[in-house]
């Protein structure tokens, strides 16, 4: 997938993707939630930015002081991350394979771009164990997914695609998105979260929708005035944390935490690898 994913990230503005208003809220929600578990971890603590995209993230945490390690896989974003000249340590690599890094070696790891693009359980499996895998025993894994219900609503009804979807078995009888490799994005209910968390040696603290009801509205925070948007930002992360509004959310983040490999969370019925 990753020639596909090189020309769509050449085309598609990452860079200024989390700049606009709906992605303001994502990532505000997302920072908020990095710094309240990093209070734990103190100012020395390193961090890996999985799938970093142009730095966002890592640049932003880098300029507060962290050591801070981002891995990307698209050259392209890569380029625009070390133009930035920030302390941050950038490489080329894959989510499904951190062999550069030994066990145990960060703090936090950020896991906010490759969940959307690996469109197999096996995979998305593979890319959290990796993840944990690199991160210290009670350090912190932040995992972001799209979620199947914001497809289904934009894409498949708002737009219209809903019958032409479900005719290419795109969409199940269920109204789950079934995508294939060109497809580039796959969207996942809070069971198929679970399921992938139950192959990993974690504990959830907590779920979030990471950015709400706002990639539903776009054109009206575009309008908003000031004042406005910021009351909608209060509303928001007020109300973030609420399972009712998690699957409706277009992105949410798992927050989790590494426990002991002795405490055995696998389950071979579970596991698909």
């Amino acid at each position: 997938m990753s020639k596909e994913l090189e020309a769509y990230y050449n085309k598609f503005c990452e860079e200024k993707r989390l700049t606009r208003r709906h992605g303001n809220v994502e990532y505000i929600t997302s920072m908020k939630y990095i710094h309240k578990y990093l209070k734990e971890l103190g100012a020395d603590a390193k961090i890996l930015d999985v799938g970093a995209g142009t730095g966002r993230y890592s640049v932003a945490l880098a300029n507060e002081g962290y050591d801070v390690t981002a891995v990307e896989l698209v050259k392209y974003n890569l380029g625009i991350l070390k133009q930035k000249k920030s302390a941050v340590k950038a490489y080329q690599g894959n989510a499904l394979n951190l062999k550069r890094f030994e066990d145990d070696t960060f703090d936090m790891t950020l896991v906010f771009g490759p969940m959307y693009h690996l469109y197999t359980m096996e995979e998305k499996q593979r890319a959290l164990r990796e993840a944990v895998r690199v991160t210290k025993e009670n350090g912190w894994i932040l995992v972001a997914y799209c979620m199947n219900e914001y497809s289904i609503l934009t894409y498949g009804f708002k737009e219209n695609h809903i019958r032409e979807s479900m005719a290419a078995g795109k969409v199940n009888d269920a109204f789950h998105v079934t995508p294939e490799a060109e497809d580039l994005y796959d969207y996942v209910r809070l069971e198929d979260i679970e399921k992938i968390n139950a192959c990993a040696d974690v504990e959830r603290i907590q779920i979030v929708a990471a950015d709400g009801p706002a990639n539903y509205m776009r054109p009206i925070l575009n309008a908003m005035d000031e004042e406005t948007y910021e009351l909608f930002l209060q509303y928001h992360l007020s109300t973030c944390e609420r399972p009712e509004l998690l699957g409706a959310s277009a992105h949410t983040v798992d927050i989790l935490r590494k426990v002991r490999k002795e405490v055995c969370r696998h389950d071979k019925n579970i596991c698909s690898v």
